[in-house]
């Protein structure tokens, strides 16, 4: 007698990542109660199961839910506010000045869905933020049916989610409780930047992370500038100092580290450092190059995440995967630098290891949670199809993903939104944004 199940997904092509480089042809997903079951041939699926609802994709290629490893998602309602200029410049004399205006828990959930809502639409079922307010980034994550690392922010001055180091560490440790009742999110500390945390702060989030069991996500060698800082204010650079004092761990996730040296790629290697790769950020903002090629050629974890908005200025994880790729091989003049099936895993199992979720997501494999996405390359620009890998990474757009499964529910179909009021969304975001915008030339004129 067939088992029951709630769905079966049958797709052209199915790229499962785990094992690599493998393309299951005419393939079904089997579903229930949130995780996949199997994945077999249709023949296969007709004899040993029978689905409530059974969906045919036969033109579409379903991968892994893309993982977005590293996020400011809230803002997204700063896209577009200060472009073209230097890191610092646009830090303290635009982002900070406007977060201190505008930041509060409204602020943060309309930026939030905004961005979850962008997310979904491109393909990403799990992102891995930092930003204030951090309980109503995971409210906002679970109503809508994202799976989300919410960053336990750590800065050392004042700002609307907390006034001192005290107080950010007790609001942290009550958000990582909160986020153990809701079933799509998870936590990490996060300590925004080496420039702007103390030792005596760092040395206190690596004993909880330690006690709790969760990561430490980090910016990290992100400038130039960070670099000379350190050396002038500690007397060693960013990765050394972390190492003193014990951060240097399988624990912690460096984002953006553009700034390495060989000895410094090695440290990261030996000590199970997972890395996050934002390079369209890091174009954006000409924060340097990130060594993607000697990363992984030292055997270093690296994930890719799309920063915040504000400087990148999309979520789009598709196109994040083909510059990865493209910029690999143009920085070391080597054509076989990361592969489109490595940047496919760079985007989503290496992201779930980073985040220490690789067991629950990230690739197709039964017991795993049912996370994946389908694109349909029934499009002029995705035509013919030789190597539906590479022809995801170096062709697709993020306007070809067609439905979007999260823990098994489907939250896209055919382009929708399931379980998102967008309209009503984006009423609220054009009117905050006049809002922003308004204050930021004045910011400039006085």
């Amino acid at each position: 007698m067939p088992q029951p199940v709630d769905s079966l997904v049958e797709a052209r092509w199915i790229v499962p990542v785990e094992p690599a480089d493998v393309v299951l042809e005419n393939h079904v997903i089997v579903v229930d109660a949130g995780s996949i079951v199997a994945i077999e041939t249709a023949a296969q699926v007709r004899e040993r199961y029978q689905a409530k609802e059974t969906i045919n994709l036969e033109t579409h290629i379903v991968v892994p839910g893309l993982i977005n490893a590293h996020t400011h998602a809230a803002m997204t309602l700063f896209r577009g506010l200060a472009d073209d200029l230097p890191l610092m410049d646009w830090l303290n004399n635009h982002i900070w000045p406007a977060e201190t205006r505008w930041v509060s828990e409204s602020f943060v959930r309309v930026g939030t869905q905004l961005a979850i809502a962008e997310m979904l639409k491109g393909g990403t079922t799990c992102f891995n933020d930092m930003y204030f307010f951090p309980d109503r980034i995971a409210r906002t994550a679970q109503d809508c049916g994202i799976r989300a690392v919410v960053g336990l922010i750590m800065i050392e001055f004042p700002t609307a989610w907390a006034q001192n180091p005290e107080e950010y560490i007790r609001k942290g440790i009550a958000v990582h409780d909160e986020a153990g009742n809701l079933e799509l999110v998870s936590t990490a500390f996060a300590p925004h930047a080496p420039y702007t945390v103390s030792d005596s702060s760092l040395k206190k989030i690596q004993t909880l992370a330690d006690e709790l069991g969760i990561p430490v996500h980090m910016h990290l060698h992100e400038t130039a500038h960070e670099i000379e800082d350190s050396v002038s204010r500690h007397k060693v650079r960013p990765i050394e100092r972390l190492s003193r004092l014990g951060l240097l761990t399988p624990r912690l996730i460096g984002v953006h580290m553009t700034q390495l040296l060989e000895p410094e790629i090695e440290a990261v290697s030996r000590q199970g450092v997972s890395v996050v790769h934002c390079p369209e950020s890091n174009l954006k903002l000409a924060s340097g190059m990130c060594p993607l090629k000697s990363l992984v050629e030292g055997g270093v974890n690296v994930a890719l995440g799309t920063d915040g908005a504000a400087s990148n200025n999309d979520l789009d994880m598709i196109s994040e995967m083909r510059t990865a790729a493209l910029l690999a091989k143009a920085s070391s003049c080597d054509t076989t630098a990361v592969p489109a099936h490595q940047s496919l895993a760079m985007a989503t199992i290496n992201g779930a290891r980073a985040l220490g979720m690789d067991s629950q997501t990230g690739s197709l494999l039964p017991g795993k949670a049912a996370d994946f996405i389908a694109i349909d390359f029934a499009h002029p620009s995705t035509q013919p199809v030789h190597d539906p890998i590479a022809q995801l990474v170096y062709c697709a757009g993020r306007d070809q993903v067609s439905d979007v499964w999260v823990n098994g529910r489907q939250v896209l179909k055919n382009g929708i939104h399931t379980g998102m009021d967008v309209a009503g969304l984006l009423d609220e975001v054009v009117a905050l944004g006049t809002r922003i915008n308004q204050f930021d030339h004045a910011l400039e004129s006085s």
